[in-house]
């Protein structure tokens, strides 16, 4: 079982920066493919970043390409995504995720374990 614990969300200006952080307990997160999800108020919750167990590959979605960054540091067991150049339309609550021995999926389905989410309100 693994407890996955987000934090560092907030409200922030446009073009500002956050970075969140992901605090997993119970397993080595260096194990697992961990993804970043986020869901707009009123919408359906969707891919923003993921990073494979093995290789460290990341990827991210299109709209945040070049702004945010997903980041693993095993010795801490802790996820991070760096986000810069934020905009209005990046308000959401994000949750990470995280699938045992996943290559960074872009689906949500494939992930075992979800935290309970840090909200993000950009502000223009």
């Amino acid at each position: 079982q693994v407890q996955l614990v987000e934090s560092g969300g907030g409200l922030v200006q446009a073009g500002g920066s956050l970075r969140l952080s992901c605090a997993a307990s119970g397993r080595t997160l260096s194990s697992y493919g961990m993804a970043w999800f986020r869901q707009p108020p009123g919408k359906e919750r969707e891919f923003v970043a993921a990073i494979s167990w093995s290789s460290g590959r990341t990827y991210s979605a299109d709209s945040v390409k070049g702004r945010f960054t997903i980041s693993r540091d095993n010795a801490k067991n802790t996820v991070y995504l760096q986000m810069n150049s934020l905009k209005p339309e990046d308000t959401a609550v994000y949750y990470c995720a995280a699938e045992y021995r996943g290559s960074g999926s872009a689906l949500s389905r494939v992930y075992d374990y979800w935290g309970q989410g840090t909200q993000v309100t950009v502000s223009s």
